[in-house]
């Protein structure tokens, strides 16, 4: 009898690789922290700064106490999200793109655009598409306040987005370590545009994985309003999508094949399993491309319904928002400064702003090539594929920041968390690539 394999064990059945959480991670963190305060110029990075070593300590002490790791994973997230937090919120501090979100609503609001025809200084620029201005609908609506603050909406619709897209019955080790982390717990506490992007892609990755296209473009689809850093995730998506249902085809073809060996004998058994084998990879081929043009057309369709308005109603203050200020083509010089490589030779190179973004053309250029001769075998595949490029953008961009770190820490303990026991995610990828 013919036996099938199925192509993605259900998240049920998966177990939750080890989490770092033992004494010397706090300790690092706190470290990190501690370091953040003394070093930083803006205060509400200070006073998370402070307030977050003080909580990681405590978490390396109750772990050194032999506390389990969720008890120290508690005690390291009230210390460095929670109190940070209300600290600020009750003062009325956020990190500067906070405050633009909230604006960006309400130019939306009152004149269709969230972005100002002529800005000026960095702090005039809106770097972001049309939906992030979502996040500060509330304050617009309802006024500054606690409850409506944007960062509290961002943070959330970061955990919505990430907590389904981990494997069910083993979410909240994995949720709490990733939330715990210096990169995370920073604009979960001060305002950070990219935690809800880098949610949003997880939750696509994890339903192209199990098979839904068009939820998958869905995701896909509203983290691509949000920022360009999402973009990279659909053709990834795609790939993953195309390549997982073109090997479920040969593995049911083989199937069948072997079905017409043990039922019949002879050459014409042999000739009839091909047949029937080739008809089912045909059928898969058709299959993979079936779902990834669904999903891919439902994630450009949400992209333009949401952009697409905003967009055309001024397109010169788009283009210079969203395009030439990021790129670092305007007069206005972006505050994301971090000495990345593409930073550094924008800086300090003549020509070097030239160089940086071919740099980045690239890297774009190799992610596209390895989809193609080697895409991605499984969800957390294209995850990692996915870290390794925004890894390359992030250190090419012209303007640049450590923030955005947080897309690849994101996205690889996402993937880690996928991976079963005893599993070591890079050589599974190496070793389950197409030849």
């Amino acid at each position: 009898m013919a036996t099938t394999t199925s192509l993605t064990p259900p998240d049920q059945q998966r177990e939750p690789p080890p989490q770092l959480g033992g004494v010397l991670w706090w300790a690092l963190c706190a470290a990190a922290a501690l370091g953040l305060a003394v070093c930083s110029s803006l205060g509400p990075h200070r006073v998370w700064g402070a307030a977050a070593a003080f909580g990681y300590l405590a978490a390396a002490l109750v772990a050194a106490r032999g506390r389990s790791s969720r008890t120290a994973g508690t005690v390291a997230l009230a210390g460095a999200v929670a109190l940070p937090l209300l600290w600020l919120l009750a003062v009325d501090r956020a990190q500067l793109e906070v405050r633009v979100v909230a604006r960006s609503a309400a130019l939306l609001l009152a004149e269709g655009t969230p972005y100002l025809h002529r800005p000026w200084v960095p702090e005039d620029f809106n770097p972001y598409l049309p939906g992030m201005s979502v996040f500060g609908l509330p304050e617009a609506l309802a006024g500054p306040g606690p409850l409506t603050d944007p960062r509290l909406w961002m943070g959330a619709a970061f955990l919505g987005a990430l907590a389904p897209a981990l494997p069910a019955g083993s979410r909240s080790a994995p949720l709490r370590w990733i939330a715990a982390c210096p990169l995370v717990a920073l604009p979960l506490a001060v305002g950070g545009v990219d935690l809800p992007v880098a949610g949003l892609m997880c939750l696509g990755l994890a339903l192209a994985g199990r098979g839904r296209a068009g939820a998958a473009g869905l995701a896909l689809g509203a983290a691509a309003a949000l920022k360009w850093t999402a973009w990279p995730a659909i053709p990834v998506v795609l790939a993953l999508m195309t390549a997982s249902s073109r090997s479920g085809g040969r593995a049911a073809g083989g199937a069948v094949v072997r079905s017409g060996g043990r039922e019949a004998g002879g050459a014409v058994v042999l000739s009839g399993g091909r047949e029937a084998g080739c008809g089912v990879i045909r059928s898969g081929g058709r299959q993979a491309g079936r779902a990834a043009s669904r999903c891919g057309l439902v994630a450009l369709l949400i992209a333009a319904v949401l952009v697409l308005p905003a967009a055309l109603r001024d397109p010169g203050a788009f283009r210079a928002h969203v395009v030439d200020f990021p790129l670092g083509l305007t007069d206005a010089v972006s505050s994301a400064a971090s000495p990345f490589p593409g930073h550094l030779l924008a800086t300090h190179v003549p020509g070097g702003r030239t160089l940086a973004l071919l740099l980045l053309g690239a890297g774009a250029l190799l992610l596209a090539l390895s989809l193609l001769v080697r895409p991605p075998a499984t969800a957390a595949d294209a995850a990692v594929r996915l870290a390794l490029g925004l890894l390359l953008a992030t250190a090419f961009m012209p303007a640049s920041r450590f923030g955005y770190l947080v897309y690849p820490l994101v996205l690889v303990a996402w993937a880690a968390a996928r991976a079963g026991p005893g599993q070591v995610l890079f050589r599974r990828i190496r070793e389950s690539a197409p030849r």
